[in-house]
């Protein structure tokens, strides 16, 4: 819900309405700030998190644990490039720009980009980026024998930034740097995994009832803690129009924010959480696959129907989020009721799981 609503809060390209005025940008910057409450990184760390446990529980062997993450996240992968890589151009011809679009297909550099880096869509970068992060999982464990590892998050993320801040300064190639970063940032989000395989190994050994109340009251605070930092960030926003760079406090407060989503979940894991969450869970890796879809035959609705023009920022954002949410939902429960598509989303059998070799327990 809440990555569906981040797309949602932007113009057709991209961008925090640059061409409205200041006060007609406040409500799309608000929603936008709230809802990266739960960004893609907060995904990172409950995928992490859950990594631990089949881990810890399942003691495979590297190759069989890395050979089913590979047929659960990159064979829906290429689906879905291949898939956007060609429904791109529905949008390219109704907003008039269709023939650089295809140039850019016509490229050998732009496949490799969709396929190693998941540029074929703004969201796809995710799955290859979980992938490489689960081949780390081995300097994880660390985290999970060793709790208090996983406080280098600070650390991690610091010298990613630091790092990445050097690259995008350099004068080289583009391509080439698009790469070394996303390298670095694989590299910087291990310090996620250590954080979630600590956690998994303190919640193992168990937290009563008290301290989760406490776990959730300290990650309240902290969260608010961490919305606040992010304040300047949206402020340029609000000023400009246009999403700028996360620097300094505002860049600490986006990327520990999933620790303490998290620590809120933990916090109240002995609530009476209703079986519907559980039902609807199965369907969220659809959601968050084919939202964008969504979000495209939207805009192109309104922008044909010239809607658009006479929609301010902020009624643009609710409707677009008040279609796309639902209509991606059903769509992946559509999906998931065909044999022949719900490994797509996540849900059944591929057609290769055949090839998966049978895991191995280590000795």
């Amino acid at each position: 819900m809440g990555v569906v609503l981040i797309h949602s809060t932007a113009d057709f390209s991209g961008q925090a309405f640059p061409a409205a005025t200041v006060g007609e940008r406040v409500g799309p910057v608000i929603l936008r700030s709230l809802a990266e409450f739960s960004g893609s990184e907060m995904f990172f760390f409950f995928s992490l998190f859950l990594m631990a446990m089949r881990v810890d529980r399942g003691r495979p062997t590297y190759g069989g644990a890395i050979w089913l993450q590979a047929e659960r996240l990159l064979i829906p992968f290429a689906f879905w490039t291949l898939f956007y890589a060609f429904f791109r151009m529905v949008k390219a011809d109704s907003f008039h720009y269709l023939p650089s679009y295809l140039e850019q297909l016509g490229h050998w550099q732009t496949w490799v980009s969709f396929f190693l880096l998941g540029t074929a869509q703004y969201h796809l970068h995710f799955l290859p980026t979980l992938f490489l992060l689960f081949m780390m999982y081995p300097v994880m464990r660390l985290g999970m024998r060793y709790p208090i590892l996983g406080l280098t998050l600070f650390a991690t993320l610091g010298a990613m930034d630091n790092a990445q801040g050097f690259l995008w300064g350099q004068s080289i190639d583009p391509m080439l740097r698009n790469y070394l970063i996303r390298g670095l940032k694989v590299f910087g989000y291990v310090g996620y995994g250590l954080a979630a395989f600590a956690i998994y190994g303190l919640w193992k050994d168990g937290i009563p009832r008290g301290e989760s109340k406490l776990i959730r009251r300290g990650c309240l605070y902290f969260a608010a803690m961490a919305y606040f930092a992010t304040l300047p960030f949206f402020g340029e926003a609000l000023a400009t129009g246009k999403w700028g760079v996360r620097t300094d406090w505002s860049f600490y407060g986006h990327f520990l924010m999933p620790v303490f989503m998290f620590g809120l979940f933990l916090g109240a894991q002995y609530g009476s959480w209703s079986p519907r969450w559980t039902r609807l869970a199965q369907f969220t890796f659809g959601v968050y696959l084919v939202h964008p879809m969504m979000i495209d035959l939207y805009d192109i609705a309104i922008y044909r129907s010239g809607l658009s023009a006479m929609m301010s920022p902020t009624l643009t954002v609710l409707t677009r989020y008040a279609f796309v949410l639902p209509a991606a939902l059903l769509f992946s429960v559509g999906l998931s009721r065909v044999k022949l598509t719900a490994w797509t989303i996540g849900l059944g059998e591929t057609p290769w799981s055949r090839l998966r070799p049978a895991p191995k327990p280590q000795s």
